[in-house]
């Protein structure tokens, strides 16, 4: 899986780019059809944004957008927002009709 980090400011701090890095390597451990991240982080005014992309195999990209008074906030705010939509993902893949009974149904027994 790739994970590419882009700064449009160049105020932002490598610390920053690291710690980004860092939570984007996390949204593996929610869905292994992730094949890349696209990370952007930027200033505007007093506000930080960060806005995080993740490309799925076979799927439409997921995208998080998140504006803050601090970077870490928007950049954790970001990872949630994707995070979700990974298990929003996974659930409808799980509970697709004709793929078995749902695990809290009891099952028939004849």
């Amino acid at each position: 899986m790739q994970i590419e980090v882009t700064v449009r400011n160049p105020s932002v701090r490598e610390g920053m780019k690291a710690y980004a890095r860092k939570k984007a390597e996390r949204l593996v451990r929610y869905y292994n059809r992730v094949q890349a991240i696209r990370v952007l982080l930027d200033v505007e005014g007093l506000d930080f944004r960060c806005e995080m992309i993740a490309d799925l195999e076979r799927m439409h990209d997921l995208v998080g957008r998140a504006r803050s008074g601090e970077m870490r906030e928007a950049i954790d705010q970001a990872v949630d927002r994707v995070e979700r939509q990974l298990h929003e993902h996974k659930d409808r893949i799980r509970n697709r009709k004709g793929r078995g009974p749902h695990p809290h149904q009891p099952t028939r027994s004849a």
